[in-house]
């Protein structure tokens, strides 16, 4: 790979690491167990992974021509396969207060890696929007659910209470 193109691979992990970074820094704000620099490692190895994987499918093409099949899809299950195994390390079950947690920090490094992914696509638009989105999920959301939660729970109170 020559070093023009490695230095725009570096530029998109950048971007994708900066990327991560955002929705890392919401994950320590809401104090959970992933935060800012486990989000950026993530995004900006999904980015690294995808365009080394395209260039290595690229070169095995030219090297041994059409008789090698290549897919890149393969190089995108690869890495959900290993966030998803780092992501279940973030979920929890108490079985005393049957409660879980930890499955939107899981959530939010698939999220991370798939953003990855397109920022090493070159599909910036998508990766900035994704990344606002998933912002607003996170803390917009976050403040609905814990309406929902302060509901419920008057809910609950005036039904015991008859």
């Amino acid at each position: 790979m020559p070093w023009q193109e490695q230095l725009g691979v570096l530029g998109s992990v950048a971007l994708a690491m900066l990327l991560g970074g955002l929705i890392g820094a919401e994950r320590k704000l809401a104090d959970k167990p992933a935060g800012m620099r486990t989000h950026m490692l993530i995004a900006g190895a999904a980015a690294l992974l995808t365009a080394i994987g395209s260039t290595l499918v690229v070169n095995v093409h030219q090297v041994q021509g059409d008789a090698v099949r290549s897919d890149p899809l393969r190089i995108i299950e690869a890495i959900i396969t290993g966030i998803s195994f780092i992501g279940a390390g973030t979920i929890l079950r108490y079985n005393q207060r049957e409660r879980v947690e930890g499955l939107t920090t899981a959530a939010s490094i698939l999220f991370s890696a798939a953003l990855g992914i397109c920022v090493a696509r070159q599909l910036y638009v998508l990766a900035v929007g994704i990344t606002l989105l998933a912002l607003f999920v996170l803390r917009g959301m976050g403040a609905v659910e814990r309406w929902l939660d302060k509901a419920m729970s008057r809910k609950k109170d005036a039904a015991d209470s008859v």
